[in-house]
This record gives C-alpha cells, structure tokens and sequence, in this order.
C-alpha cells in the first residue's frame, strides 16, 4: 500500500455539457480514488482526488484531455492534506 495523496485540479476549457464531471467520477472511481468534482461558475470544472499516488496521477493525466467532446485548455493542480475522504461524487 503506497503513501495517499490529495490533489485539487481546476479544468479549463470546454469542459461544461460534455459530460466531463461524469466521465471523470468514472474515471475517479475506476481508480480507487475518493473525493468529488463539480461545475464551477466560471465555466471550469473542480475535482479533488485522493487516493494512491499512482492512481491520482494517472486520472490528473487523464483530466488533461477529458471524454471526447470536452476541449481542456489547462489544468491547475495544486497539492493538499488527505482527508480520509471515501467514495466519489458529483456536486
């Protein structure tokens, strides 16, 4: 069992009605990972993974071009304490 991380991740792009909030708790949970993503107000989507480093690299990476339809510009991603989250969600 290796070291759990949290990763907060902000999606730029045409990341809105593309289905990138479900795909990515697909994706989330497929991995293991806890935590949740949702639509922000600025157009962006917001995701929190925490789980096993590989694991939350692995979906940070595929944040970076999302389902089909979406078009990520950039993603910011900044490092944060686990909490002990369990279970992904959409907001």
């Amino acid at each position: 069992m290796g070291e759990t991380i949290r990763r907060r991740a902000v999606i730029f792009g045409e990341v809105q009605g593309v289905n990138f909030r479900s795909a990515t708790e697909d994706e989330a949970s497929g991995a293991g990972l806890a935590g949740w993503v949702r639509n922000r107000d600025d157009g962006t989507v917001e995701a929190v993974l925490e789980g096993q480093a590989d694991a939350v690299e692995q979906v940070l990476e595929w944040c970076r071009s999302g389902p089909s339809p979406a078009s990520v510009e950039s993603v910011d991603v900044s490092e944060e304490e686990p909490e002990g989250l369990t279970g992904f969600e959409q907001g």
